[in-house]
């Protein structure tokens, strides 16, 4: 009985939460696509005449050379920067700090984030951090960035996270073992460039599993009940692009029509998500990356058949949708044998590309307080197809269990 309120008084909440997304100024990035767009980019960023600026990244892509061109444009125009490559998968609220006084050392008034999505989402929480004085973790949750950010420009080098379309950017508080979002419109970088050329070298697994996040931002937001036609629209093109073009990219990393499409599909599912939400696969994913350190995107792939398998009931007719779309069943198809379908063809794609089916990190002990978090992370801001309880999310999370 408790539970059936709570979810009447969720869906109310939601249903007044979506109508206040409709009337949030979304500020979309000025967009630069195809090779080499990096560099037009960089001629915006010139323009803007910038005291100084932060260059964020990581220090794998500093070493591989990716960095290389995008320092030598920067010095070409003459932009004054200082390197910050301390960040790692998952930022923390440590290195977000030390890249604040980088910032300040450097007298930086923007920054350019050339990485995957945490590296995006690590440059939006330093301008987060300067603009507002005070700690990151002190403005997690829902619009509480209230003076904004500096102007951040993002190169994204992983077609996954979708970060530098979207208004939400995740920090990890090792210490309390939790990853914690700030969501608020003012996240929004200023301008990226999709660029497909730098993504060549990007090893399969990790091609892989940020392929699977974006397919993951593209599936929650079409089941979220606060999808808007034009978010169904943009996840339908997603993920119509990343079942087709993902285990190209996957097979062949120099395929740079494959690498640009998976850009494109990943900026898309991003706005998707941005504006409808996800849902539970994410508030269990971001758990189990901050009590093991899982990557995100292998987070969701692994999480993603069992909480659609859950969904499927009240979820049926889109996924329906969705799998037809993506050509994963035949027209004639019952809607529950295209949900199926869809829920197989995801299988498929985490068994090609060596992803397991369950997260060998996993401890029965934890699972109660996982779940505990999950549901604290998903209520009042994911608009699910199907709720849990807390026995109902102990008993999803078991199943991943190796």
């Amino acid at each position: 009985m408790l539970f059936a309120l709570e979810k009447m008084a969720l869906r109310l909440y939601m249903a007044g939460f979506k109508l206040a997304t409709a009337l949030l100024p979304f500020r979309w990035p000025q967009v630069f696509r195809g090779p080499n767009s990096s560099l037009a980019l960089l001629a915006e960023l010139a323009s803007h005449h910038h005291s100084g600026i932060l260059l964020v990244s990581d220090s794998a892509l500093s070493q591989l050379g990716v960095l290389a061109p995008i320092q030598a444009e920067l010095e070409r125009l003459k932009i004054p920067y200082q390197l910050f490559d301390h960040i790692t998968p998952d930022p923390t609220n440590a290195q977000i700090e030390a890249g604040y006084q980088a910032l300040l050392a450097a007298n930086a008034s923007a920054l350019l984030a050339v990485g995957g999505g945490s590296v995006i989402d690590a440059a939006k929480l330093i301008g987060a951090r300067a603009r507002n004085n005070k700690p990151v973790l002190k403005m997690s949750g829902l619009l509480r960035v209230w003076r904004g950010m500096l102007p951040v420009y993002a190169i994204p080098t992983t077609a996954g996270t979708g970060s530098e379309a979207t208004i939400a950017a995740v920090v990890s508080d090792p210490a309390n073992k939790r990853k914690l979002p700030l969501i608020d419109v003012r996240l929004l970088p200023k301008a990226a460039a999709l660029d497909a050329s730098l993504m060549t070298g990007l090893p399969p697994a990790i091609t892989a599993s940020t392929g699977m996040d974006a397919l993951t931002h593209a599936i929650e937001a079409f089941l979220s009940n606060n999808a808007t036609r034009a978010t169904d629209q943009q996840a339908l093109a997603a993920a119509k692009a990343i079942f087709q073009y993902l285990p190209r990219a996957y097979k062949s990393g120099a395929d740079l029509e494959a690498r640009q499409q998976m850009a494109e599909a990943a900026h898309l599912a991003g706005k998707a998500f941005t504006v409808a939400g996800v849902g539970y696969i994410h508030a269990i994913a971001h758990q189990l990356g901050a009590y093991y350190h899982l990557p995100h995107g292998l987070a969701n792939a692994i999480v993603m058949p069992v909480v659609l398998q859950y969904s499927e009931p009240k979820a049926r007719r889109k996924m329906a949708l969705l799998a037809k779309h993506c050509q994963l069943a035949a027209a004639e198809a019952t809607e529950q044998e295209a949900a199926q379908a869809l829920i197989t063809a995801i299988r498929q794609l985490n068994q090609d590309f060596g992803i397991a089916s369950t997260a060998a990190e996993l401890k029965p002990g934890d699972i109660p307080a996982i779940a505990n978090a999950a549901l604290k992370e998903a209520r009042f801001t994911y608009a699910v197809p199907r709720y849990l309880n807390q026995q109902g999310a102990e008993q999803l999370i078991s199943r991943l269990l190796p």
